[in-house]
């Protein structure tokens, strides 16, 4: 008796709408995520100070080149943390059991076939890649509004407390307040900028984001068997960066505990993979 005919089907718009539409959304989230990062397309918010406040007084800690996690490192993590965790995960599970087996190849055209495993792998890559983004257009965003000082703010403003009418500190006489406009520091204009962009922490919110987009494939896209314990150690993994990476930005007198928690809250919300997700496996 002969197998049976392996179901196949045909759809002309699958690629083209790859190619124009998704890629073209993802292109654009990645053109609007580079102007809010490295142009000044969007100007930070300036806001007013107060004259020697010494929540906003800390020592500068340096370029950020020059911390512990420096961005280079910390993109290059969330970014590839999680993709090599999808590709392994999707590998062995083929290996394993043929994940996506159920759904049909689809062809495109005469020549092409466009079969469920490589759709499965796509459509989780294209997800992670459109919200981290996503994540980093709204970090972003929301440093150029609020334009929030960070704790070493006024070691690079070096304001000229004379000529802004800043009297000594005394118990009786509270600070003065400096009002926005004008040109109340007299720093490096790039430094200033970059310190007006502590809330949220950018970093904290990517590496959320990439924590919990990773713990959830592997929560709910991988199969079951061994250890009961290697899903949530595997969690764990995924989960506790962030949070030290957050903590290192406070030691560091780059944030404060609130824009760390604000980043983390703004990375790790509610994310959802592909669905539906049980037709995937």
């Amino acid at each position: 008796m002969a197998p049976p005919r392996r179901e196949v089907k045909r759809s002309g718009s699958i690629v083209p709408c790859f190619l124009f539409v998704e890629l073209g959304i993802l292109g654009g989230t990645a053109a609007l995520a580079y102007q809010l990062e490295f142009t000044d397309a969007f100007p930070v918010h300036e806001g007013g100070f107060f004259c020697r406040d010494p929540q906003y007084g800390r020592p500068y800690p340096g370029p950020p080149s020059s911390s512990r996690a420096p961005p280079a490192l910390v993109y290059t993590l969330v970014t590839s943390v999680p993709v090599l965790t999808i590709v392994l995960g999707e590998l062995l599970g083929q290996l394993r059991g043929g994940r996506g087996g159920r759904d049909p190849p689809i062809v495109w055209g005469e020549c092409c076939y466009l079969r469920a495993p490589l759709r499965r792998l796509l459509r989780f890559l294209g997800v992670f890649s459109f919200g981290l983004l996503a994540t980093a257009i709204f970090a972003n965003a929301g440093q150029v509004v609020t334009g929030t000082p960070a704790p070493h703010f006024l070691t690079v403003c070096r304001p000229n407390y004379s000529a802004l009418g800043c009297a000594p500190p005394t118990p009786n006489d509270p600070p003065h307040f400096v009002p926005p406009g004008g040109t109340p520091c007299a720093g490096d204009p790039p430094l200033v900028t970059a310190a007006r962009r502590a809330f949220p922490c950018k970093e904290a919110a990517l590496g959320a984001y990439a924590g919990v987009y990773a713990g959830l494939y592997v929560t709910l896209a991988w199969r079951g068997g061994g250890s009961r314990l290697a899903k949530p150690a595997a969690v764990l993994g995924f989960a506790a960066p962030p949070f030290l990476l957050g903590a290192l930005r406070v030691a560091e007198h780059r944030h404060r505990w609130g824009d760390v928690l604000a980043g983390l809250a703004a990375g790790g919300g509610r994310r959802r993979l592909p669905d539906p997700l049980w037709t995937l496996q």
